[in-house]
């Protein structure tokens, strides 16, 4: 990401983590989605940000990979991730049942949330069943109905992870579709790493 920088020169970011504190940094003055710097509330919604970025996404994205786009099936690799990923929706299940709070910090939505729910919403296509872990489930829920996340779930195209998951067929369709992208992406890399 390029954004431009206080002193009015270009700052380039990389990495969803660090834009996302950038982000709020600059941005949410008003502490919408954050809370202020020193706070106790922000180390724990930085926890969890890092909770999300060094398992969660690393851990279903592999989860992700052997369930839908491995060339073949490689069932050391899918129970491995998906294991994983099921060990860390543990960790947010009992981290909400026993918080008894609707976000993970500070009963409010934060960033934290935000980077969580992209994940949670598609747990299915990673072969996770969120049923087993209802306060994360009636989470996701709640993300969903908030007017901010219906919105910006479809920015910049329709998000259809949730419809997707109600129908087996198109699963499968969109499922070999990503398949093929993905393995011709692998290749071209390769390619260019010779």
């Amino acid at each position: 990401m390029t954004d431009t920088f206080t002193d009015g020169k270009p700052i380039r970011l990389f990495e969803s983590g660090s834009i996302m504190q950038y982000l709020v940094a600059r941005y949410d003055t008003d502490y919408k989605i954050s809370f202020p710097p020193g706070s106790r509330e922000f180390y724990e919604m930085t926890n969890w940000l890092f909770f999300m970025n060094a398992g969660v996404g690393p851990m279903q994205g592999q989860a992700n990979h052997f369930t839908r786009y491995a060339p073949e099936h490689i069932e050391y690799g899918v129970n491995r991730y998906q294991n994983e990923t099921r060990r860390l929706y543990g960790v947010l299940d009992k981290h909400l049942s026993d918080s008894k709070q609707d976000y993970l910090v500070g009963n409010k939505c934060t960033m934290a949330d935000i980077a969580h729910w992209g994940w949670v919403a598609a747990a299915f296509w990673a072969g996770i069943d969120i049923e087993n872990f209802p306060a994360l489930k009636a989470w996701e829920e709640r993300m969903l109905a908030r007017p901010a996340v219906e919105k910006g779930r479809h920015v910049p195209d329709p998000h259809r992870m949730k419809e997707l998951s109600k129908d087996k067929e198109a699963m499968e369709r969109h499922a070999a579709q990503s398949r093929k992208w993905v393995q011709e992406g692998m290749k071209k890399d390769a390619e260019q790493q010779k």
